[in-house]
């Protein structure tokens, strides 16, 4: 008999994360996650390759949210409010009650080397797709790669930041900080810069 399917993926989620922590993610099968997500072996491997992809199923989501950002910002926005916009985009795949599940997974990746590289191979894609849409966007590729660095380094550090804290509260807000943050850095090289050159 079928099982029932609505939602599989994120039960399939919730199954991995509880199995990987139980039993450590090396122990722990394909057919495990779903007799514990009350699916069948053939329904998660028709959602994903294999049972790492379950814990990144929202990368091809996150590139979609910071392109269309991108794209979304306001005729004559400056780049960094260009950049906003798409940083901010990534943002809304994480409301505030999935906080819980997003510390799993972090401890997760904390534990294992072959997720740790899955996960430097999902942030070096973000950061590419965001790179490659403010460089359409503004027409400088220079300005868009440091522009993408800056931002997804900010989104990154904003959302450990945010699981860590034990005060609610939106991932915007937190992330938001991170950006200004980066962009006085920024903006302090450039003043040194300018001082340094009217003292030579």
């Amino acid at each position: 008999m079928a099982r029932w399917e609505p939602d599989a993926r994120g039960r399939l989620l919730h199954a991995a994360v509880d199995l990987f922590a139980e039993r450590g993610y090396e122990a722990t099968t394909a057919a495990q996650i779903a007799e514990r997500a009350g699916l069948t072996k053939t329904t998660l491997f028709r959602h994903f390759a294999d049972k790492r992809e379950i814990l990144f199923q929202g990368q091809e989501a996150l590139v979609a949210l910071a392109v269309d950002g991108v794209a979304g910002a306001p005729a004559g926005s400056t780049p960094f409010e260009v950049l906003h916009a798409g940083v901010f985009a990534l943002c809304t795949m994480h409301p505030a009650e999935r906080r819980a599940d997003q510390r799993g997974i972090d401890a997760l990746l904390a534990s294992s080397p072959e997720l740790q590289e899955r996960a430097v191979f999902k942030r070096s894609t973000i950061t590419e797709a965001l790179r490659r849409s403010l460089a359409e966007r503004l027409g400088d590729d220079r300005q868009a790669a440091v522009l993408a660095d800056l931002g997804v380094r900010a989104y990154y550090g904003g959302f450990a930041v945010w699981i860590a804290s034990p005060v609610d509260g939106p991932l915007a807000d937190v992330v938001a900080d991170e950006l200004t943050a980066y962009e006085a850095a920024v903006g302090s090289l450039g003043a040194t810069t300018l001082a340094s050159s009217s003292a030579g």
